[in-house]
């Protein structure tokens, strides 16, 4: 088991240096958190995106077999907290930004550090962490705009504007040039590596200057509600359809750690970039990354123990 100290110095800390960095600046020189957001998702994201699709040597049998894990625990978690949004009574707006914090959780910048350490650099172990965070991309980048962007404009708007996202093409394209062996370009491939090597940095700053904005007045029901079901009925969901499909070794470890995750970091920018409660958003994305220093520990233990 990871000592909690080692956790909190070697991932929670670094990540807290560039939040706070982010919250600094805006505090000083009062940035346009909007601009950031759109630089994410319309420049670093799609970089990001592209270089982990296309430079994974990924096994498509373990790939369709963390695909299905990952279709079953999201569709569980969307009907928990599509249900408990309506016993909140939730607006459509604050219920999907609700939604979106338990389903969506951060696989790159805090699972892969995570992974890389409890499995010591494992390359299998770690396919497994890539898997996921590109589904997650995947899911978030297209359901996750959708669903924002059709609380304002109506579902078939939303369909339509999704094909505008370069997201998608750089998930089509990393995805057809790696399987096809294809090869990129050198003048393309560099560029592409800079863009993709800032996004975490990047992404935890706006998140930092999105704080700095935060006026603490969203209903702290929603907030706690999230913080469980993400960091506590997440896992525990994780654990059952791996003891159902009888998943176990590496595999089962790596899934139940990954599935601990606090919300994901980009969950607040594409709710900041699409003006749906970004505070509450980013409270979560805050909130949910404090205390799981806590639960992600006790999820590593469990995993070392039951497989």
């Amino acid at each position: 088991m990871l000592a909690l100290g080692v956790i909190l110095k070697d991932i929670l800390l670094p990540i807290f240096v560039i939040m706070f960095i982010g919250f600094w600046m805006q505090k000083k020189f009062e940035l346009n958190v909007q601009t950031l957001a759109r630089l994410n998702i319309y420049y670093l994201v799609p970089a990001f995106i592209f270089v982990k699709l296309y430079s994974t040597e990924i096994s498509m049998r373990l790939f369709g077999n963390i695909l299905m894990f990952f279709i079953l625990y999201v569709v569980i978690l969307y009907i928990i907290s599509h249900f408990i949004g309506k016993m909140l009574r939730l607006g459509k707006g604050e219920k999907t930004t609700f939604s979106n914090s338990v389903m969506f959780f951060n696989s790159g910048n805090y699972g892969v550090p995570v992974n890389d350490l409890v499995f010591r650099s494992d390359p299998f172990a770690m396919s497994i962490q890539v898997i996921m965070l590109t589904l997650q991309n995947i899911f978030l980048f297209s359901y996750g705009i959708f669903s924002l962007q059709s609380v304002r404009v109506g579902k078939l708007q939303a369909a339509l504007g999704y094909f505008k996202m370069p997201v998608l093409y750089a998930m089509l394209s990393g995805i057809l040039l790696n399987y096809f062996e294809i090869a990129v370009p050198s003048f393309i491939w560099t560029p592409a590596n800079y863009i993709a090597e800032a996004m975490i940095a990047l992404a935890l700053f706006t998140l930092g200057a999105q704080v700095a904005q935060i006026k603490f007045t969203s209903t702290l029901s929603t907030l706690y509600y999230s913080l469980a079901l993400r960091l506590a009925v997440g896992p525990l969901i994780a654990l059952a359809i791996i003891y159902i499909f009888n998943v176990d070794g590496i595999v089962a470890q790596a899934l139940l750690i990954g599935s601990a995750m606090p919300t994901s970091v980009n969950s607040a920018v594409i709710a900041q970039e699409y003006d749906n409660h970004p505070d509450l958003a980013a409270q979560i994305v805050l909130f949910s990354t404090l205390l799981s220093a806590i639960t992600v520990s006790i999820v590593i233990y469990m995993a070392r123990f039951l497989f």
